[in-house]
């Protein structure tokens, strides 16, 4: 596991609640959230869950999708996915609004591994590059993605071979994130 991109996610996930305190009063919120099982709940009302990162209490990994696909991942990917249980983050980077995916209980690493074996195999038959998805955008075909190749951070277009670097490696983009509260 690559301890930069964990130290880098952990000191996001810090600056994230701290601007949702001081905004909100609370901790982050999720409404998509609301009542699904996770050791991260911390409190709930009508409409949506509270949450605060915990440290998974068994060692979540990626193999899963390695063995699959018979590729080793980038050390990066399983830092991003595998050092903290938390709920997706509403960010912005240079200005565009991202949810940075998260895995939310160890059940939820299960589905995400699924969720990258499918976008690997599909990326597989269209002879595209592998890349792993980190975050959404408000376009629906626009995903953000490390590169399993080169350990870029891009801005793609799900099923072409179009897309953009936006930061050199992971660390460096979650340096340059900025959080965010609807």
């Amino acid at each position: 596991m690559d301890d930069q991109v964990s130290q880098a996610l952990r000191v996001f996930t810090q600056r994230y609640i701290a601007y949702w305190q001081i905004c909100t009063g609370h901790p982050p919120a999720s409404k998509a959230l609301f009542g699904v099982s996770s050791p991260c709940v911390v409190d709930e009302d009508e409409e949506q869950v509270y949450w605060l990162p915990r440290q998974p209490e068994c060692e979540l990994t990626l193999d899963g999708v390695e063995r699959a696909l018979e590729l080793q991942l980038q050390p990066a990917a399983q830092a991003f996915y595998c050092s903290q249980l938390a709920g997706d983050m509403l960010v912005s980077f240079d200005g565009h609004p991202l949810e940075l995916l998260q895995v939310w209980s160890e059940t939820d690493a299960v589905r995400i591994q699924e969720n990258l074996i499918g976008h690997l195999l599909m990326q597989r038959r269209l002879k595209l590059p592998p890349t792993l998805f980190i975050a959404t955008t408000d376009a629906e075909l626009s995903l953000v993605s490390l590169s399993n190749l080169t350990g870029e951070v891009l801005l793609e277009e799900i099923g072409r071979k179009t897309y953009s670097v936006l930061a050199p490696t992971l660390q460096d983009f979650l340096g340059r994130l900025e959080p965010r509260v609807l």
